[in-house]
């Protein structure tokens, strides 16, 4: 099922009465989630991506805008007639239930000619136990399951009503680590199974960027950038994208473009080939070091992190907007730990240039 949002937006009205200042949520938001994709909605926490969930839910209304399930305007329809799934990161599990009986719950509410028999309902709840992997623990209680488990259900029971469209609103926040990981390979493998749309809400880039087939990257209610993944990180537009987006995040540096040359504290580390002498924010990834004895970028040396098939060089630069630079280096590469200083190059598809009032990126 196609989802498109058209020109969304959503103001909540000031809670501060001397002020009377309203707060946009979500502002001007236009995009189309493609049928039968996996799209991750990113961002810092009061970004509007939490809401952007709702409003396609229809547990909030838009204060303009459309959106629309494929060619029906779906804007002003109740949430239990949209057929959503939606996962909350509480998993909003009814305890006094049983896993069966928390599963089937929706479709015991369905009405009319939607109505299925006792036997259609078992077998649609076992089915979705089973695509979950935990058709084994159906008579147990929440209060009995692990918070992978628990998850599980609740993901089970938003798809066992078949659902056109599943919204996950960070369902992954209050799991450990090792869990998170698991269950995030579930929730891609569950997606690509069933074929449904799915938006998963997340402040988590690691885990948008390794289950989404696109991004959404958003700031103050305003839509940033929309690509693949692997494009966005490659190619961010502006310096809100590229801070967002990599671990370790990427180094900042104050540095100019003169004369065709893109300069740190007077050393050039690139060519700009028709950008205009100006002051500029210089974004380079760990990974865009390469190490040289005679490299155009000296830094201090203050540590060096040794991390099995790499190595993490923590260095400093008069230059830095970062506390410090953080370089990552293949291991194989010898480095002394004793030296004062070390020197690079930089790999010119890892150095991105942003303006310095705007930040918005200068292409070249």
């Amino acid at each position: 099922m196609k989802v498109v949002l058209q020109n969304l937006t959503k103001i909540f009205p000031s809670r501060d009465k001397k002020s009377g200042k309203e707060v946009v949520a979500v502002n001007d938001f236009t995009f189309e989630i493609p049928d039968g994709k996996l799209i991750g909605l990113l961002g810092p926490s009061g970004c509007g991506k939490s809401t952007t969930l709702y409003m396609i839910s229809g547990l909030q209304k838009p204060t303009s805008g459309k959106i629309f399930f494929g060619e029906d305007d779906v804007t002003e329809l109740s949430t239990e007639n949209r057929g959503i799934g939606l996962v909350f990161q509480n998993y909003a599990l009814y305890p006094h239930m049983t896993v069966k009986q928390n599963i089937l719950f929706p479709l015991e509410n369905l009405k009319g000619a939607d109505r299925l028999t006792k036997e259609e309902m078992l077998k649609r709840a076992h089915d979705a136990a089973a695509l979950v992997q935990i058709d084994d623990l159906m008579d147990r209680k929440p209060n009995e399951l692990s918070g992978g488990q628990q998850q599980r259900v609740a993901i089970a029971r938003a798809l066992v009503k078949m659902p056109r469209v599943l919204l996950l609103d960070e369902p992954l926040s209050n799991l450990d680590a090792r869990l998170r990981l698991q269950t995030r390979e579930e929730i891609r493998r569950i997606q690509k199974e069933t074929g449904i749309t799915t938006v998963f809400v997340t402040h988590d880039q690691e885990e948008a960027m390794s289950i989404s087939d696109m991004i959404v990257v958003m700031k103050l209610g305003v839509l940033q950038q929309i690509g693949k993944p692997q494009d966005v990180y490659d190619d961010p537009v502006n310096l809100f994208v590229a801070k967002f987006l990599g671990t370790p995040p990427i180094n900042v540096l104050e540095g100019e473009v003169k004369g065709g040359k893109v300069c740190i504290g007077g050393a050039a580390v690139a060519e700009a080939p028709g950008v205009a002498d100006q002051p500029v924010y210089i974004g380079i990834r760990p990974e865009g070091f390469e190490l040289d004895a005679n490299g155009a970028l000296e830094c201090k040396l203050s540590n060096v992190e040794v991390m099995g098939r790499d190595v993490s060089i923590v260095s400093t630069h008069e230059s830095s907007v970062n506390p410090v630079i953080r370089s990552i280096i293949d291991a194989d590469y010898a480095i002394d730990r004793e030296a004062e200083t070390v020197r690079y190059n930089i790999k010119p598809h890892k150095l991105f240039v942003f303006n310095k009032e705007t930040e918005e990126r200068i292409y070249f």
